[in-house]
């Protein structure tokens, strides 16, 4: 008898991943050329704080109470932020899943850990410390945001690993932050994504929305099973197969448990709104994605709102004098 092996499905994730990463990565090598002159015209030089939607987060309580934005940050991070949201809010973390370069960094990683240790990769930590660490990150959260409002700078640079990641080769990374980092990278070896399982505070700001998501991963209990291939193959450890709804706060909508990836049963593991409406597959997923993104980048653009621009007003918590001012910009020009 001939076994016909089935044919992979296409990752329509991977290539979003990959592209994220190399426009951050290239972004980020441009803004060190441009300082020797030497930089590419179409690409952005702009700081890495100012592409990153947390900033917005950071900024955000700065910018309503003084109407300054926290230096190294700027409006782009402020709109990326309600781009985050507002997909949040339609089909959970999505951008951890699919754009944050960071948490396809551990991913990738991982993939060496999953060859080195098999069935034991993602199954270090026992279940009750797990459950008790997965709260940790609220806490990052809840520091993160009061120190940076407190004093109205971004402290967390110094412990940021997607700044350290994407900076590292400049001798200007904090090195809090570059130990960090290679923590995480051998963490990743044997737990998928620690990071956001952990620590990261603006996953933990993104996983409330998988209480409130229009969209969530519905399955059919009908057709089902039960073979625990979904629940082997989500990155976060998530029980798939003994829930008819995803809820969980440590989904980051890979969906990589769906019958579009590796569900073995068609339309058993769906996107939906409700158990009957219409699936909604992954390509339409990414459509919409990236039509946020993009529409919402040239919008602004168009209408004159965006810039990623280092910022020419520095909030420094009580002291906002221009001498701090001008001093943050031109740190920010030699180190960002």
């Amino acid at each position: 008898m001939v076994i016909i092996a089935k044919p992979k499905k296409f990752n329509l994730r991977l290539m979003v991943q990959i592209f994220f990463f190399t426009l951050i990565a290239l972004i980020s090598v441009n803004k060190t050329l441009a300082a020797t002159g030497m930089g590419i015209p179409f690409l952005s030089t702009a700081s890495l704080h100012a592409l990153c939607p947390f900033g917005g987060v950071e900024t955000f309580f700065s910018l309503v109470t003084t109407g300054l934005f926290i230096p190294k940050t700027q409006i782009s991070a402020v709109i990326l932020m309600g781009l985050v949201f507002l997909l949040a809010l339609l089909f959970g973390p999505v951008f951890c899943g699919w754009v944050c370069p960071l948490g396809a960094f551990q991913e990738w990683i991982g993939k060496i850990g999953k060859k080195l240790f098999k069935k034991r990769y993602n199954h270090f930590v026992p279940t009750k410390v797990d459950k008790v660490l997965r709260y940790l990150r609220y806490g990052v959260l809840v520091w993160v945001l009061t120190v940076t409002a407190v004093s109205g700078t971004l402290l967390f640079a110094n412990l940021d690993p997607y700044h350290a990641l994407f900076k590292f080769w400049t001798g200007t990374v904090a090195l809090p932050a570059l130990i960090l980092l290679v923590f995480i990278t051998i963490g990743s070896l044997f737990v998928e994504r620690p990071w956001c399982k952990y620590t990261c505070p603006y996953g933990a700001l993104l996983s409330l929305f998988n209480k409130i998501r229009i969209f969530k991963i519905r399955r059919k209990t009908e057709t089902c099973v039960s073979c625990q291939k979904c629940s082997r193959s989500c990155p976060m450890n998530i029980d798939v197969c003994r829930n008819e709804t995803v809820s969980s706060l440590s989904c980051i909508s890979c969906y990589e448990c769906t019958s579009d990836r590796n569900c073995p049963k068609a339309e058993t593991l769906l996107v939906q709104a409700t158990q009957k409406s219409p699936q909604v597959s992954i390509a339409v997923v990414a459509i919409v994605m990236l039509t946020v993104f993009i529409g919402g980048i040239v919008g602004s653009m168009a209408l004159g709102i965006w810039s990623s621009k280092t910022n020419d007003q520095g909030s420094g918590g009580k002291n906002n004098g221009n001498g701090q001012k001008n001093k943050v910009e031109m740190l920010e020009d030699v180190t960002d």
